[in-house]
This record gives structure tokens, sequence and C-alpha cells, in this order.
């Protein structure tokens, strides 16, 4: 999984509810009650600095991904 500077993750919070953190980071840029609220705004972050957005699920494995940079192999048409 890449937790580097050009990802954004919105994660499961240990205390309840969701966070959006950047890919490598400690703390987060976000927290949310619910894991749409964090979707929305993980979206958000990941357009305004052109990043890659990996939504997590509960147990901690990324359930989706959605591309906001530049995409190395984007699509034909």
């Amino acid at each position: 999984m890449s937790k580097g500077p050009k990802t954004h993750h919105v994660v499961p919070n240990p205390s309840g509810g969701w966070d959006v953190k950047r890919g490598g980071g400690s703390r987060a840029s976000s927290h949310h009650d619910t894991k749409q609220e964090a979707i929305g705004r993980g979206r958000e972050i990941s357009r305004n600095q052109s990043t890659e957005l990996r939504i997590h699920n509960r147990d901690g494995r990324i359930a989706s991904s959605d591309s906001h940079g530049n995409d190395p192999h984007p699509p034909k048409g």
C-alpha cells in the first residue's frame, strides 16, 4: 500500500468515527462521525492537492481508490 505524500486515506478511528489522513502522516487532516462524511471531505482534499484517495474498510483494508492526480495510465478515448 502506498503511504507516500501523494495519497490521502479515509481510515477508521480507533476511538470511533472516521479520519482523513495524508499518506505517511500520523495526525488526521479531519475527523468525521460517518464514513460518507469522511469520503466527501477526503475527495475535496484529494482533488485540491491532486492526490490518490484510498478508502479503507473497518478492518483497515482498502475498499476503493480514486485518482485525482496525474494518472500515469489515463484511459484512452
